[in-house]
């Protein structure tokens, strides 16, 4: 998930080749498009929040070895505030952002949300965003505004019941829906209150806050309890250690890459390639149905989406630039 589209960060070199910017922007459209899939089959055996908490205290522990091996014992140094204001965020951004859509493409048939739909439904977070920002008096562009409208139109659409049923089960697409809106809301804030200066420092504290939230609300769901090793399949496993190395670490890292080498006009484009990707895959690889409607409502938001992203690009660095926090695939 993501907030208003990023801007680049100060310094960004004009001389990265384009094969390498391309490389770079691939590696982000597929690898986050493709969490939401990992997560629907990484949820078949492994309890939902728990392997999302270990998810995240990999990947940050990961980092923060890279971090120290590369920059010295200071790396991680940062001050109470600081600290406090990141494991916010990160409670936010990945307890309440992925622990909500993890648990929601969790369950049989009927009541999980099939992936695709949820990469749609967590689309809306750029809207969300915007409405955050009128709330506080910020004034965004008329045509943002335009934006808004259409893509919560195409929400509406995706979610409407149609024939004898829904197009998606309801309390899961609610479930969401409120995920994108507790990101929405940290990233949002990240961008108020004082985090630390480096991204990548900021998002191993983030991922240690979200993964002991994540594994005290799964102990108290009694995921502890009922886990089973021996049950786990082995493609649950490895959709595991592929949402942990791909989804938050490399395409991070290539995420922030871009947001230093590349125009903000290209890197924003995952908001909207984001969910097209997951939804093929879903499609594809697992048959997750497309029907009429699904393309109908998903090609109506997406395109409220880009709207945003296009008529916000020239606004200053943004929350997730200066946050550390990345957007829906690195979080999914």
């Amino acid at each position: 998930m993501t907030s208003s589209p990023p801007s680049a960060a100060p310094g960004r070199r004009a001389d990265a080749a384009p094969a390498m910017i391309w490389t770079a922007l691939i590696v982000v459209y597929l690898l986050w498009g493709s969490t939401y899939l990992a997560i629907r089959v990484t949820v078949e055996t492994l309890p939902p929040l728990l392997s999302a908490a270990w998810r995240f205290a990999a990947a940050a522990l990961v980092l923060a070895v890279v971090l120290r091996l590369r920059r010295g014992p200071g790396a991680l140094r940062v001050d109470r505030r600081q600290l406090g204001s990141a494991a916010l965020i990160g409670v936010l951004l990945l307890t309440g952002g992925n622990g909500l859509v993890v648990l929601a493409e969790s369950g049989p048939p009927g009541v999980a949300v099939p992936s695709g739909i949820a990469a749609l439904l967590v689309a809306t977070v750029p809207l969300l965003v915007v409405l955050l920002r009128s709330a506080t008096g910020d004034r965004p562009p008329l045509w943002t505004f335009a934006g808004v409208t259409v893509g919560f139109a195409g929400l509406v659409l995706l979610v409407l019941p149609s024939g004898g049923g829904g197009a998606v089960p309801l309390v899961g697409a609610l479930t969401v829906v409120a995920a994108a809106t507790a990101w929405s809301i940290g990233s949002f804030l990240s961008g108020r209150i004082r985090m630390p200066t480096d991204p990548f420092v900021a998002t191993v504290y983030e991922m240690v806050a979200g993964a002991l939230a994540l594994a005290v609300v799964a102990a108290l769901r009694g995921e502890l309890r009922d886990f089973h090793p021996a049950s786990v399949s082995t493609r649950s496993w490895a959709a595991l250690v592929y949402l942990m190395v791909a989804g938050s670490l490399v395409a991070f890292t290539a995420y922030v890459w871009l947001l230093h080498n590349a125009p903000i006009s290209l890197v924003s484009t995952y908001a909207y390639v984001n969910p097209a990707v997951a939804v093929a895959l879903g499609a594809l690889l697992v048959a997750e149905p497309i029907t009429t409607q699904v393309l109908l409502g998903g090609a109506v938001l997406v395109a409220g989406v880009a709207l945003v992203v296009s008529t916000e690009r020239p606004r200053r660095k943004s929350a997730v630039t200066r946050s550390g926090a990345a957007p829906a695939g690195d979080r999914q």
